[in-house]
């Protein structure tokens, strides 16, 4: 294994990093601001897309800098898994940034998607408008009803009516679907509820965002932010009908999409953990320099110093048990991958936690506020324990794929 980046990959980081020194960091107070100014977060029906976002998303198109996570050549950079990682980290330093180059979820997921499994019709009509970031999307798998670690699980409904299908169900944590931008939903039910193969009940099918039937319910603030104008929200689906053929793959295809979608997004989830974590402790150096407790700067303190030195040691950890799950991911594909995958989607958020937590310490009250990135990156990094499979069934993968390891040596025992 070979982690030093490759000569393409060291020219999109510098100017990656320049972009963000120069045009994202020092308008990050602004942007904040104009999040958080938003409507009331229970709806959104008057939320409105952040317009500076939007004009340093044109000189991020002008700069290179886009669609940078997409491995396909004719969509994306072409980038590998190992490639992005480094880019994807420095997109995680700030909360703002992901979307600004357009690589931000859930539309990094639903592209990947489309681009993998759509018609050519679906990626004319979806795909293409997504890559231009001329519209959003968002991804209605997540159910208040049952445990949908377990997609399984899943009771939402698309039944077969003609050449259409009627979709009826309740899902939450519909993560996009707040913003004006949104165009298209990608719905997860059970199509073949009586199937014997219970991983051939599902099925995803692709909704317009102004079908008839769509009511979202209520607008569901992460740790207290709205996350305005993009937003979370519960959605209602009652009798929306869309054509046949706005089916992925096929009928009863669903739950092998979804294996094949959320092993890239939860990469990129980890990748810019690395990055909150690298901008939390930078953050935590500077302010303990500063501060001072007891007649001395905090920096003198030998808590803040092993605490420092253990951030370090878990953001490198992490950092190459991330390397290593997206250069066997390029190398043997995601299904052989998937223990890696498992074990950094428990590490990152887990660290990033950590990290981020001893930060807010060093900073007192003012960690806790929104005078600095710290209190959202907390809560995103806190949210990724849950999303995309909890810590507990990552962990439980894990130990069965480990218990099938063969012993390469004699064991002694009672």
């Amino acid at each position: 294994m070979n982690f030093e980046h490759s000569p393409r990959t060291q020219e999109l980081q510098s100017k990656l990093q320049a972009f963000m020194n120069e045009y994202v960091y020092p308008v990050e107070d602004e942007l904040m601001k104009a999040s958080t100014d938003q409507p009331h977060w229970r709806s959104a029906d008057s939320w409105e897309p952040i317009q500076l976002i939007e004009t340093l998303k044109d000189r991020a198109k002008e700069a290179g800098l886009w669609n940078l996570f997409l491995p396909e050549n004719e969509h994306g950079a072409g980038l590998t898994n190992l490639e992005y990682a480094p880019l994807c980290e420095i997109m995680g330093t700030s909360p703002f940034a992901p979307e600004i180059f357009n690589c931000s979820a859930p539309d990094t997921g639903n592209m990947e998607l489309l681009a993998r499994f759509g018609t050519p019709e679906q990626k004319e009509q979806w795909l293409k408008p997504l890559l231009n970031g001329e519209i959003r999307s968002c991804f209605a798998m997540t159910e208040p009803a049952v445990a949908s670690s377990d997609a399984t699980n899943i009771q939402s409904r698309i039944d077969q009516d003609g050449d259409h299908y009627v979709l009826n169900g309740v899902k939450w944590w519909t993560s996009g679907i707040g913003d004006p931008r949104c165009k298209v939903i990608i719905f997860m039910g059970k199509s073949d509820p009586d199937s014997d193969d219970i991983y051939r009940q599902q099925s995803m099918i692709l909704i317009p965002r102004d079908a008839e039937g769509i009511r979202v319910t209520r607008m569901l603030p992460l740790f207290g932010f709205s996350e305005a104008p993009h937003g979370h929200g519960e959605v209602v689906f009652e009798n929306v009908r869309v054509p046949a053929s706005n089916m992925i793959l096929g009928k009863g295809r669903g739950f092998e999409i979804a294996q094949a979608r959320l092993g890239p997004g939860r990469i990129h989830h980890c990748m810019r953990q690395i990055g909150a974590a690298e901008r939390a402790l930078e953050l935590m150096r500077e302010r303990v320099k500063t501060r001072v407790a007891f007649g001395k700067p905090i920096a003198e303190q030998s808590i803040t110093l092993e605490r420092i030195a253990n951030a370090r040691v878990m953001i490198e950890q992490a950092r190459l048990l991330t390397l290593h799950a997206a250069w066997k991911m390029d190398r043997f594909g995601n299904k052989e991958a998937r223990r890696e995958i498992a074990m950094i989607k428990v590490a990152g958020p887990s660290m990033a936690c950590q990290v981020i937590d001893w930060a807010i310490q060093a900073f007192g009250g003012a960690g806790v506020s929104n005078d600095t990135p710290l209190s959202l990156l907390y809560a995103w990094a806190r949210s990724l324990r849950l999303a995309d499979g909890p810590d507990e069934v990552h962990r439980n993968q894990i130990g069965r794929l480990e218990l099938k390891q063969g012993s390469t040596r004699r064991t002694g025992g009672a």
